[in-house]
């Protein structure tokens, strides 16, 4: 019976290393064929754009969560349920703004950083930006326009790594003429 078990836990881990291995790959890939850290910082925002705006469809079946009320309800499903969900790792939501339109993400621990060092001389390279392009476009997904970027990270030397979530407006859905 414990056997089982076992192998279930070391299956997800050896999944949860694949998957920080191969992320490293795909940086560094984008670091050979990119000039400057900005744009590979800017491809990954993209890509994770992208990434968001499909996994939303899955979060949604998969959670059978409905609309939240409010950013803080937001903010909540995203750190308790959502980071849950894909990276096994529940932030801290934290550092609310007075008007209620900001707040803090705080990872005690990254599991995109597993293994990695950043080298001297990509010092601007946000390593883990696909999850801030990753929120941007799934909350966009559902009508919710937001500004996404680390304000600390443990590969620079902070204690932890804190993405910054700030509420710019909520989207007015476009029906074409006739879809009412």
């Amino acid at each position: 019976m414990s056997r089982q078990s076992n192998r279930t836990t070391d299956s997800k881990k050896m999944n949860s290393e694949l998957f920080t291995l191969t992320y490293g790959a795909l940086v560094t890939q984008l670091c050979k064929d990119y000039e400057n850290d900005e744009e590979v910082n800017k491809q990954l925002d993209k890509m994770g754009y992208n990434i968001g705006v499909r996994l939303i469809e899955d979060f949604l079946a998969r959670s059978n969560i409905g609309r939240c009320q409010d950013f803080r309800e937001t903010a909540d499903v995203i750190a308790k349920i959502a980071f849950k969900m894909y990276l096994g790792t529940t932030p801290s939501v934290t550092n609310w703004s007075p008007a209620g339109d900001e707040f803090s993400l705080i990872l005690e621990n990254n599991p995109l950083v597993d293994f990695v060092e950043l080298p001297d001389n990509h010092s601007t390279l946000i390593y883990s930006n696909l999850l801030c392009g990753v929120l941007r476009g799934a909350l966009e997904m559902v009508q919710m326009a937001v500004d996404v970027r680390f304000a600390q990270d443990t590969l620079r030397g902070d204690n932890v790594t804190e993405i910054r979530m700030k509420f710019i407006k909520r989207i007015e859905e476009n029906l074409p003429a006739g879809d009412e």
